[in-house]
């Protein structure tokens, strides 16, 4: 587990790491622009983590096929998710870069903020390809349970967007676009790495390196039920940026931050998740049921204790951070208290995340699709709600609002994702579901 997690960890900490660079870069250039990143790349993680089935998918299929023997198959079926990524990516990309416009108006953001949106999204669109690429190469290295590969290859990247981003934004004067072109660089950077480490393996398992098309439909029909669960997941996001966009520019930038913060807790944590990924898939691949509830029960009391951990630390922190995204006073107090919020709400996501990522691994997406669909209906009135009560336009208390009702849908997940792990119904042997 450990061997498993611990890479997982430091690379999906590395991921967020390129919005939390972007949002202190672009931050300094001023309110507008940090609120415009908030819009902007909502929009566009809402593209790319729709297909986010790709890695989990991937990772779920691969561990089964391992498991049972079959490394051969399991690279193969792999690179079928990495054909359908790169199909889903062009489109997907083309999509977002012509509807850039109406795609951040929809938020409601001030016009100030919202050209900036328009500018930074269209130009962050040609990384999408990128970015569905490397999920879908991830998902095959963890499912051959290498996590570590992973990690290197994001570190560099990380680094990387660092670099080019000061550059780009600072040196040379270009401002927000400067941010994204230095991003989808990097993301292209780290696409073609893990491809390389993909096809070597394939080739010393004489695994064919071509689309086979019936595979990719089935990769492509596989993967609807984690679809459907991601856009629900994306929709509640979505619901809360709304909320956040109609209270001004001060509570939509102060969230902008917080759910950044947030994200990077959310990828630490779901290092755990990914371990519960690839060690239940292997375990029911292999037809180990015991194996499985005993890794499940102590991944679940690590993703408590994680939780808390890392609750502790950001609540220590929730004065100081906000100083490192911002120079504006009345924004610095906004975030400040959203992210006390945050911090108390760990140890729910923890639990979370750990039996989110055992069910996937398990391959019982359809169940998990019409759960978040009802915790979507749920979700709803919770944040109308909140636009309700949520005070004056810019007051900064409206951040505390807005991580409440996110707090209240997250404990009704972990409800219902409690509920399912009790029972036997997704613990389901062999190489294939």
């Amino acid at each position: 587990m450990l061997r498993l997690a611990v890479p997982a960890f430091l690379a999906l900490v590395a991921e967020p790491l390129f919005l939390l660079a972007d949002s202190a870069i672009v931050g300094h250039l001023g309110t507008p622009q940090l609120a415009g990143l908030g819009v902007a790349s909502a929009a566009l993680l809402t593209a790319a983590n729709i297909f986010v089935f790709l890695a989990y998918g991937t990772t779920s299929i691969v561990a089964r096929h391992v498991g049972a023997g079959d490394e051969r198959g399991a690279v193969a079926n792999g690179l079928d998710g990495v054909w359908l990524a790169a199909a889903l990516g062009l489109v997907t990309s083309l999509l977002v870069a012509a509807f850039a416009r109406p795609l951040v108006a929809a938020f409601g953001a001030s016009p100030d903020a919202l050209v900036h949106a328009e500018h930074y999204l269209r130009a962050s669109a040609a990384g999408i390809p990128a970015m569905l690429v490397v999920l879908a190469a991830t998902g095959i290295l963890r499912g051959v349970q290498d996590t570590t590969t992973p990690l290197v290859v994001s570190v560099a990247g990380f680094t990387c967007n660092v670099a080019l981003n000061v550059l780009l934004v600072y040196g040379l004067h270009l401002g927000i676009v400067g941010s994204a072109i230095g991003t989808v660089i990097s993301q292209w950077g780290m696409a073609v790495a893990l491809l390389l480490v993909v096809v070597r393996a394939a080739r010393r398992l004489d695994a064919s390196l071509r689309p086979h098309p019936g595979r990719v439909l089935v990769a492509a029909r596989g993967g609807i039920p984690l679809l459907v669960r991601t856009l629900a997941l994306r929709t509640v996001l979505l619901l809360t940026t709304w909320v956040a966009a109609g209270l001004g520019d001060v509570p939509l930038g102060a969230y902008q931050v917080s759910a950044t913060v947030w994200s990077f807790l959310t990828f630490a944590l779901d290092a755990l998740a990914i371990a519960a990924q690839a060690l239940t898939g292997k375990a029911l691949g292999a037809g180990d049921t015991a194996g499985t509830r005993a890794a499940t029960t102590l991944m679940i009391r690590w993703g408590l204790i994680g939780g808390a951990v890392l609750g502790a630390l950001v609540l220590a922190l929730h004065t100081v951070l906000p100083h490192l995204f911002t120079s504006d006073p009345e924004t610095q107090a906004a975030l400040a208290a959203g992210l006390v919020v945050v911090a108390l709400s760990q140890p729910i996501s923890g639990w979370v995340f750990v039996l989110d990522g055992v069910l996937i691994g398990a391959g019982d997406t359809r169940w998990l699709a019409w759960a978040q669909l009802a915790l979507l209906v749920a979700y709803v009135p919770v944040v109308l709600v909140v636009r309700h009560v949520a005070g004056p336009l810019d007051d900064p208390a409206a951040v505390v609002w807005l991580w409440v009702g996110f707090s209240i849908f997250m404990t009704l997940r972990g409800i219902a994702l409690g509920l399912r792990a009790r029972s036997d119904a997704w613990l389901v042997t062999g190489a294939t579901r």
